[in-house]
């Protein structure tokens, strides 16, 4: 977006800022909102605070103030937000990703700063990492909220997070790492809470375990290869989406799972598993688990399953048309509200684009969650029924045939 775009859109912009102000107290502080946000949507090649002054004529010195030292309510103004995204932009198909994204950056003052691994690169070296939550509705997305993932290291040394302005209450906390390793299994084996001793002395063993002789727990991939109750399964043709290279096939299997705990012991209650495999490439397999209600179906999941791609281009997008990762600070504060800044930035170039009707960024990449009908995923060739799933154990669900009979591909 050129600055000649920028003029064009300037009433709506204007417009749209308008229902942030309240987040400031001072007029003189209010003013240098626009400009950061313009900074942002120009197309300056760099757009951290340096250049958007000198190219707003405004001294660098005050935007940095404003950032970082100025009274304004940031808080209010993710709300904000927030707000507008659930009143303006809300589906029943809608979807909340959470995942995060790397910054590369050098010194040893920047808030979080770190060597570690950096995603951005593909390899470790000295970066921050934020935690967001992004949305997506049908071909719309953006952030709603974005977190410094603060390492153990910096947790240790507190006085390391004042200097940085990073609060006390913020402390490390570990990222969810869901692996591709998971084990269990697709029925749940028998766990006993019976007391044993060996010839009746010494410390009995403890309880709950598993039976012994039981079946171990096994990953995903290896219950795909070996287990009857997955091997054995056609698989089903869903299609996605039709894409600008035609339309987008994947195959789908599913069964209950019981992933092994900490204890070693199967969960009480299972998950679904869903196992996608690409059609035009069957090397490229995807396995989902899903905590969903029974009864809902694989479309459903599947739209769920398949709408990540949309934080990966909220980042994209962020990172090279609004300079996300440009944050040159040393305080936490001016990082905080940089983040909120860019997804107010964000939010807006993100309804320009929704409603001048352009394409949506990626829809040629990847799955997306809805089809240009607003249909949900399509089942082009059968194979089980959506309630007959692998591992099920009709007895525990008398309603079960009844609903099958109701409930078809």
């Amino acid at each position: 977006m050129d600055a000649r775009q920028i003029r064009g859109l300037r009433p709506r912009l204007d417009r749209f800022l308008q229902r942030f102000e309240d987040c400031f107290l001072r007029c003189d502080t209010r003013a240098h909102f626009p400009v950061y946000v313009q900074g942002q949507l120009s197309n300056l090649h760099r757009k951290s605070v340096e250049p958007i002054a000198k190219e707003a004529g405004v001294p660098v010195r005050t935007l940095q103030e404003f950032l970082s030292l100025l009274k304004w309510d940031e808080d209010r103004m993710r709300d904000r937000v927030q707000q507008v995204v659930a009143a303006e932009h809300a589906s029943p198909h809608a979807v909340g990703v959470i995942d995060e994204t790397s910054f590369a950056k050098q010194g040893k003052k920047t808030p979080g700063v770190k060597r570690q691994y950096c995603g951005s690169t593909g390899k470790t070296e000295n970066c921050i990492v934020t935690v967001h939550l992004a949305y997506a509705a049908d071909g719309f997305h953006c952030l709603l909220d974005g977190e410094l993932y603060l390492p153990q290291e910096w947790h240790a040394d507190r006085e390391r997070c004042r200097r940085a302005a990073i609060p006390e209450t913020m402390v490390y906390r570990s990222k969810w790492e869901i692996a591709r390793t998971v084990t269990g299994w697709l029925k749940r084996p028998p766990v006993t809470c019976r007391p044993y001793r060996r010839h009746g002395r010494g410390r009995s063993r403890r309880t709950p375990r598993l039976v012994r002789g039981g079946p171990a727990a096994q990953s995903v991939a290896e219950l795909l290869e070996h287990d009857p109750r997955l091997s054995d399964q056609p698989w089903e043709r869903y299609r996605l989406r039709d894409g600008s290279q035609g339309p987008m096939i994947w195959e789908i299997k599913h069964a209950r799972f019981y992933p092994k705990d900490e204890e070693g012991l199967p969960a009480l209650h299972p998950l679904r598993l869903v196992i996608a495999r690409n059609v035009l490439n069957p090397k490229e397999v995807k396995f989902f688990l899903a905590d969903a209600p029974r009864g809902t179906s694989v479309g459903t999941l599947l739209l769920v399953g398949f709408s990540r791609w949309h934080v990966e281009w909220c980042f994209e997008d962020q990172k090279d048309e609004l300079g996300l990762d440009h944050y040159e600070g040393r305080r936490y504060p001016g990082l905080k509200r940089h983040l909120i800044l860019t997804s107010v930035s964000y939010l807006f170039l993100s309804r320009v684009k929704q409603e001048l009707g352009e394409k949506s960024p990626g829809t040629h990449r990847g799955p997306g969650p809805r089809r240009r009908g607003g249909a949900d995923p399509v089942l082009v060739a059968h194979g089980p029924r959506l309630n007959d799933v692998a591992g099920e154990d009709r007895r525990e669900d008398p309603g079960h045939t009844a609903r099958q009979r109701q409930i078809r591909p």
